[in-house]
Parts: C-alpha cells; structure tokens; sequence
C-alpha cells in the first residue's frame, strides 16, 4: 500500500480559514491572539479550528509571538507521591486553561547544583514563567539570576529575590496543629519532623516549638523522618516506648500512617493512648484507621494558583495569603485521665 495515500491528511490553516470564512493571514493573527482580529471573528476561528481538527503549530507560533506558550515545572523526584502528583495535576490543568504546555524538571535530591541545572534547562527551553516545587533552604546567584529573568512563582519551597510565593504558613500549620492538641489537654507533645534541609520541615518544627514555649512547655527534641510512610513506622516504635508521650504531631500524613501502625502493633491505641495530628490533609487522611487529624494544604489549587499568578500582566500582584485550615477527625482526643 502507498504510505502517502495511507496516511490521512492533517488540517491546515486554509482548512480553518475556509471554514471560518475569512483569509489564512486572519486565522493566524487569531490564534496568535492579536488584538486586531474582531472579537466575532476570533471565535468564528476557534469554533472552525474545532470543527477541522486544526493543530496550530507550537514553533511556529511561539517564532510569530516571542513566546513558547509554556510553563516550566520544578519537582523533587523523592518526597510525598501525592504531592508530588497533585501539584502536577494543578499545574498542568490550569496551564492547559490557558493554552499553555507544561515542561517538567525533576531533580533527584536537594542540591543547589542540580537545581541549577534543572532552571537552566527551562529557561534554555525558553519557558515564558517557572513554578518551582523544591524547597531548597539555600539560593545560588545564578538562581537568583534566572529568576529575575523570567517570571517565578515557589509553592512554599526556594525563596529568590524575584520570585513570588504561594501556599499556606508552614510555621502556622504547625502552631496550628499542636495548639489543638494543647488545647485538648495535652502536655507531652511530641514532633515527627521531615528531613531538616526541607524549608516546610524546618518551618513547620519552629511552630511546633514556639507554640510550646508560649504554653511554657519545654519542647522533647524532634525525631526526623524523610516524608515516607516507613520512617513514621521506625520512629513511632520509639515513641511507643515512652509512656509519657500522649500526643504527636507529625509533619506530613503519610508518615503518621506509619506512626498510627507502630503504635498499634506495640499496644498504644489512637487517639486513646496517643493522639496524631499532622499536615497535608491527602485525600487517604479521612480514610486512616482512625480517620487523621490534619492541617489542610490544597495541593491541585495551590499549582493551578501558581500558574494563574504567573500569567498576570502586572507581575507586582502579590497572592492572597492562604489560610491554613484544621481538619478535625478521629485521631485526636483528650488524654486518658492517669
């Protein structure tokens, strides 16, 4: 069989124009949004570019605009699955909103150099705004550089002088979350961190400790974990050895899953002996056994705000600070009388 006869012929630009009942020079000035191409017109365009199944080509018109019609992403490839996945999802679908493509950049651990690296290529790629997702406690000057250059947004993660920020107060989510179990009558309250080069950890463990302070509780040292559902199973079987603790807050849910199991499995019942609190609030908090107190973070909402703040004409716009919310459930009660 003749390939060429095989293969259907893709739509073009005078497929949308005759359709649409204008000239091909007016197709495109439309799609390039022009603002000389009558509101009418430009939605007779689009109805048509529908109809034929046009494919306007990215190249071309980013060569026509000046822009790539992208937005470049910055992951770290450990950390939360859910997160991780949510933030994406945010992303992309408001990105898609807006005709924009997503180009992703994963980097494999908190290193200023890889995170270098991974901005340099976006910006090589000529993304028109970033949305970085890493919270690396250090900034480089090339970062600063890049972000300078081209318009950023951080969900709670690397703070540049150019770029703005997104996202609830970590150190309020942790204020927040053991102040519910101060005031449920609890006074051995104990912290599961996130790894200590997380900016979000470290916020997130002063809350902890500042709230303490002003209830005049002196702060047990942190115990540290890595985000995994596994290190809050090993650490919840040494906090299931200390008879004094009655409470724990834990610095991301999936690790207080690992925790609630320890502390079954080595007889200490929640919230009954010990009660958890932690933070994200993933859709598996309301479905723990028991359901899990947590400090609500909007992960999906918090990427597609991300790339609506990076599409505003006026980058001055600061974001509206969100507030962080507790989600009360089955895992926190007062303590069992002595």
């Amino acid at each position: 069989m003749n390939e060429d006869v095989a293969r259907p012929r893709q739509p073009s630009m005078a497929d949308v124009a005759r359709v649409a009942g204008v000239s091909a020079q007016t197709v495109s000035r439309a799609l390039r949004g022009s603002a000389h191409v009558n509101p009418d017109t430009g939605r007779r365009v689009l109805a048509a570019v529908e109809q034929v199944g046009y494919r306007f080509n990215s190249a071309a018109r980013a060569l026509s605009s000046g822009r790539s019609l992208t937005v470049g992403l910055v992951l770290l490839a450990s950390g939360g699955y859910y997160s991780r996945s949510a933030v994406t999802a945010g992303v992309e679908s408001a990105a898609d909103d807006a005709g924009y493509a997503v180009s992703i950049a994963t980097i494999a651990s908190l290193d200023a150099r890889r995170m270098e690296r991974a901005l340099a290529r976006l910006a090589d790629q000529g993304v028109d705004g970033l949305v970085i997702a890493v919270p690396l406690i250090s900034v480089t000057r090339k970062m600063e550089d890049i972000t300078r250059d081209i318009p950023t947004v951080t969900l709670d993660g690397s703070r540049t002088a150019g770029a703005r920020v997104i996202g609830i107060d970590q150190r309020e989510a942790g204020r927040i979350a053991t102040q519910h179990l101060l005031d449920l009558g609890h006074r051995q309250i104990w912290h599961l961190s996130g790894p200590d080069e997380w900016l979000e950890a470290r916020q997130r463990r002063e809350g902890w400790q500042e709230c303490l302070a002003l209830a005049g509780i002196e702060a047990p040292p942190a115990l540290e974990g890595d985000w995994s559902p596994g290190s809050g199973y090993r650490q919840g079987q040494i906090i299931a050895m200390i008879p004094e603790v009655t409470a724990v807050f834990v610095a991301c849910d999936e690790m207080a899953f690992g925790l609630i199991r320890a502390l079954r499995e080595r007889g200490r019942a929640v919230p009954e002996d010990v009660s958890v609190v932690s933070v994200d609030d993933i859709a598996l908090a309301s479905y723990c056994t028991p359901p899990l107190t947590a400090v609500r973070q909007d992960f999906f909402g918090h990427g597609a705000a991300a790339v609506r703040l990076l599409l505003q004409d006026d980058a001055t716009v600061e974001p509206s600070a969100v507030e962080a919310t507790l989600s009360v459930r089955a895992s926190t009660a007062p303590p069992r009388p002595r």
